[in-house]
């Protein structure tokens, strides 16, 4: 452990840390665009600058490690100054129509803006260059490259976190731009359109279709487990007059709020589905139809053939195979089941969807 003063504070910090880590484990804050925790640190939005006694340069927090006795000031006038700059350079090259912007109210670069009372921008950017039209042919996510800030947490995400490298940068004439597989030859590349990018993007650039359909402060979060495998994703529901709208992957101990294109996209339509069950269905012999039944009376219809065929054939005539969906929990009872009350090691579990 080092020790290193922040905005006159002294504290004690594990060596190896970042100022910016530094800063957050001691409840100060320091605000970032392009630093995203675990996967991205490449400083390239400059707005966690800070001032150092030392140096002349502001370096940015989130990449620059802390050192014994080192003083640090995240709010001096100079690094105010700094941090305004950074967003009048931003908002030149952005466009600002928040109201249909499905990240309204969620928007980081809104949120900073808001804070600094920078609201419009004194310069002339060079959005010209960038194409404006919207990349809406992936099924699941859209692409606004006039509203990318280039803080390349997308890249990021897409290649240290699910591991396919699909998003890059790319050039468009003068100016940079991220090269999001959303556009006509989406089947062709990398992308599993598992959403991961568009979670981590600060802005309205990458995102998924299902925002369009609300907005932050008019739906209510739930926490639950993604239904889909036994991973046990933990994931919040957005919901709003009962029906399930979106879904955002929460910092759970298995996927640290990541998902994958089941679990964000497809893991809660069902519920709405007009073609779900509702009601357990029993095949009338005679008619061969489905007729609507009772709980009681599906579960003793089960039980009483289960006790028929073990009577007639044995414990070893029947099985249980559990699904990788259900819990851990479940799969325990159904095997206890098939031990005790079938009398049989027939017992197994499909270790995939």
């Amino acid at each position: 452990m080092i020790s290193i003063t922040i905005d006159g504070r002294t504290v004690s910090v594990e060596e190896g840390r970042t100022i910016l880590q530094a800063a957050r484990e001691n409840g100060i804050r320091i605000p970032t665009l392009c630093w995203l925790e675990n996967v991205s640190n490449v400083g390239s939005c400059r707005l966690c600058v800070v001032e150092v006694d030392g140096m002349d340069k502001l370096p940015t927090a989130c990449n620059t490690p802390v050192r014994d006795g080192m003083v640090v000031q995240t709010m001096s006038p100079r690094v105010v100054e700094a941090r305004k700059t950074v967003l009048d350079l931003l908002l030149s090259n952005h466009h600002q129509d928040c109201f249909s912007c499905p990240s309204n109210g969620v928007c980081e670069l809104q949120a900073v803006c808001n804070e600094y009372g920078v609201c419009n921008t004194t310069y002339v950017g060079t959005r010209a260059d960038v194409p404006a039209e919207e990349k809406t042919e992936n099924p699941f996510l859209g692409y606004r490259p006039d509203l990318c800030i280039h803080c390349q947490r997308c890249v990021s995400a897409c290649g240290k976190v699910s591991g396919r490298k699909a998003i890059e940068l790319k050039k468009a004439g003068t100016f940079t731009v991220i090269g999001a597989p959303f556009g006509e030859d989406w089947k062709q590349t990398l992308c599993e359109s598992c959403g991961n990018c568009a979670e981590a993007c600060p802005t309205g650039a990458l995102f998924k279709k299902p925002s369009r359909d609300y907005r932050s402060w008019d739906v209510q979060r739930v926490r639950t487990t993604c239904p889909h495998c036994a991973i046990g994703c933990q994931m919040d529901l957005l919901v709003r007059d009962n029906r399930i709208l979106d879904v955002e992957g929460a910092d759970g101990p298995t996927n640290r709020g990541r998902l994958c294109v089941k679990g964000r996209f497809g893991s809660y339509k069902f519920v709405s589905s007009g073609d779900r069950l509702t009601d357990p269905l029993i095949r009338d012999r005679a008619t061969g139809e489905f007729r609507k039944a009772s709980w009681d009376e599906a579960l003793d219809l089960v039980a009483s053939r289960f006790s028929v065929i073990k009577a007639e054939y044995g414990g070893n005539a029947l099985a249980g195979f559990a699904c990788s969906r259900s819990t851990n929990e479940d799969i325990y009872m159904l095997q206890k089941m098939v031990r005790t009350a079938f009398g049989s090691n027939n017992t197994d579990n499909c270790a995939r969807v």
